[in-house]
C-alpha cells in the first residue's frame, strides 16, 4: 500500500529511479532512515492522535544493521570487482554487525586514507576512505540527504538527483532566456569562483552549520503531507555524532600515499590538503564531502538570494553565476561578496576566474557553451573527450560500444550532429557497427545485449520495515 509511513525502495540497478514510474513519491526513490513503529502496531493503523504518544526514534542495533547493509549495496555500485569490495563481502554478516556495535558504542573510528593525484580531467589530490569508511558514508548520506536538501535554493544542482551538469547548462539558459526576454535585450552573466574551494573549508564552521540545520530542521515536518517530524523519522542525536565523527577528521592523519613526489609536481598548493591550514579542507573523493560542500556554500547561496536578491542565480559546487540586464549592477555586488565569504566562509573569491560576458557573446557553464537558441559543447570539454575517444580499445567490440554510446549520451545533449559525424563516422569504428539517421544510437551486433544487460536485473531492497529481520530483494 501507497503510505507515507511505509518503507522506501530503492532500485540499485536504474539509478535509483523506479522503473514503474507512477509519480507516487512513496515507489522506489531514495533509502532514508525512517521511523521504526512499534512491532504490534501497524503502520496504516498511526492516526494524527497516535503519532502523539509515539517516542522520538531512537536507533536500535537491529534497524543499524538493516541500513548498514543498504549502505554496502550502494557503496558496492559499479564496484563488485574490485579486490577490497569482495574482501569486505567475504565476512559480510560479521563486518557489518561489528561496524554497527562500533556505531551505536561511539567507538567508531575511521582508519587512514590513500591518498593520490589524478590527472583527468583535470589534475588533483584525491584522499580515498577504505571500503569500511565508504559503507559509512553512504548511511550517513542516506540518512541526511534529503534533510539538508530542503533547506537548499532551487538552483543548487550537484550532488541532487536530477539536479547535474546538464540540469545546470538548462537551468541558465532559462535564466539568460528570461533576463534577456526571450533574447531581445542585452543581458549580462557573471561567473564566480572560489578559490582552492575544498581545501578551505573550515571544518568547525562547516560543523556549526550543519548542527544548526538539523536542529532547525528537526523540528519540520519530514513533507507537507506527512504527519512526523524529522526526530521522529531519523536519530538526530546519532546523526549529530556520526556528523562531527566525518567532518572534524583530519584526512591527512596518518594517510597512505601512492605514487611518487613527481605526481605532485605542478599542483598548486591551494589544491592540496597537505598545504592547508590546520582545520581547514575536506578530502576529495567522499561521497560526504560533495553533500556538505553543498552545505557549506548554502549559507553563500542564502546570502545571494536573500540578502543581495539575486534573482537569477544557480551554483554548482564553487562554480556559480548571476545573470542581469544591468552590468554595473552585477559589478557593485563583488565587494559584498568578497566580505561574506571571507567573514563568514573563511574562503576567498576568485577574481582571476571573475567574467562578467554579454549573454549575445556566449556564457561557458559546466562543459557547455550557451547562446542564443543554441547550446554547444564547450572547446575544453570537446578536447578532453577527442583524448578519451582516441584511447578507445578497437580490438574489443563491447567496451568500443560502451564509450561510443557514452559519449553520444553527453553529445546529445548539445547542439552537435557535425561534431558526432566528424568523431565517430570513421573506417574504425563504423567497422563494428553502425549509426541511426540523428547520429544519437549506435548498434554493434558484436555486442551481445542479453549478455550486457543480465546484470541490469530490477532488484528492489525494501528499507525501513525493520521488525522483519531479512532483507528482501525482488529480481525480475
Amino acid at each position: 500500500m501507497n503510505s507515507a509511513a511505509n518503507g522506501y525502495n530503492l532500485n540499485f540497478n536504474s539509478g535509483g529511479v523506479n522503473p514503474a514510474n507512477n509519480n507516487n513519491r512513496f515507489n522506489g526513490f531514495s533509502v532514508r532512515a525512517v521511523q521504526h513503529l512499534p512491532v504490534f502496531m501497524k503502520a496504516d493503523d498511526v492516526t494524527k492522535d497516535d503519532t502523539e504518544d509515539i517516542m522520538a526514534y531512537t536507533l536500535t542495533r537491529k534497524a543499524l544493521i538493516l541500513d548498514l547493509h543498504a549502505a554496502f549495496q550502494c557503496a558496492k555500485r559499479h564496484k563488485g570487482t574490485k579486490p577490497y569490495v569482495q574482501h569486505f563481502e567475504r565476512k559480510l554478516s560479521q563486518n557489518i554487525e561489528k561496524l554497527a556495535d562500533d556505531l551505536l558504542s561511539r567507538n567508531y573510528q575511521p582508519e587512514p586514507s590513500t591518498v593520490f593525484i589524478v590527472e583527468r580531467p583535470k589534475k588533483r589530490e584525491v584522499f580515498a576512505a577504505q571500503f569500511r569508511d565508504r559503507v559509512v558514508h553512504h548511511l550517513y548520506f542516506n540518512y541526511v540527504h534529503e534533510l539538508f536538501e530542503r533547506t537548499f535554493v532551487a538552483d543548487t544542482y550537484s550532488c541532487i538527483e536530477g539536479r547535474g551538469t546538464h540540469y545546470g547548462i538548462e537551468r541558465l539558459r532559462q535564466h539568460m532566456c528570461q533576463e534577456s526576454h526571450n533574447w531581445q535585450r542585452d543581458c549580462y552573466v557573471m561567473r564566480l569562483d572560489k578559490r582552492g574551494y575544498f581545501m578551505h573549508i573550515d571544518r568547525q564552521v562547516l560543523l556549526g552549520i550543519v548542527l544548526r540545520a538539523l536542529d532547525r530542521m528537526s523540528r519540520h515536518r519530514i513533507a507537507k503531507s506527512h504527519r512526523l517530524t524529522w526526530s521522529e523519522w531519523i536519530d538526530i542525536d546519532f546523526v549529530k555524532w556520526l556528523s562531527r565523527e566525518i567532518i572534524m577528521l583530519d584526512p591527512k592523519k596518518n594517510c597512505r600515499i601512492v605514487g611518487t613526489v613527481a605526481d605532485w609536481e605542478g599542483l598548486d598548493h591551494s589544491k592540496s590538503l597537505f598545504y592547508t591550514m590546520d582545520g581547514c579542507g575536506l578530502p576529495i573523493g567522499n561521497l560526504t564531502s560533495q553533500l556538505l560542500s553543498n552545505v557549506y556554500l548554502n549559507e553563500f547561496d542564502q546570502f545571494m538570494k536573500r540578502v543581495l536578491h539575486c534573482k537569477h542565480y544557480g551554483r554548482y559546487v564553487d562554480d556559480s553565476f548571476v545573470v542581469s540586464h544591468d552590468r554595473d549592477w552585477l559589478l557593485s555586488l563583488v565587494p559584498s561578496i568578497r566580505e561574506f565569504l571571507r567573514e563568514r566562509l573563511h574562503l576567498e573569491l576568485h577574481m582571476g576566474k571573475l567574467h562578467v560576458t554579454k549573454a549575445r557573446q556566449g556564457a561557458e557553464f559546466l562543459g557547455g557553451y550557451i547562446k542564443p537558441h543554441t547550446t554547444y559543447i564547450s572547446n575544453q570539454s570537446l578536447r578532453r573527450m577527442k583524448v578519451s575517444i582516441d584511447a578507445i580499445n578497437l580490438h574489443n567490440p563491447q567496451k568500443t560500444w560502451a564509450s561510443v554510446c557514452s559519449f553520444l549520451g553527453v553529445l546529445s545533449h548539445y547542439d552537435s550532429y557535425n561534431i558526432r559525424s566528424q568523431l565517430f563516422l570513421v573506417p574504425d569504428i563504423l567497422g563494428i557497427g553502425t549509426f541511426n539517421r540523428s547520429m544519437t544510437e549506435f548498434v554493434c551486433p558484436l555486442v551481445n545485449l542479453s549478455t550486457h544487460n543480465a546484470g541490469l536485473l530490477d532488484s528492489n531492497l525494501t528499507i525501513g520495515n525493520h521488525e522483519h529481520e531479512q532483507v528482501f530483494w525482488k529480481c525480475g
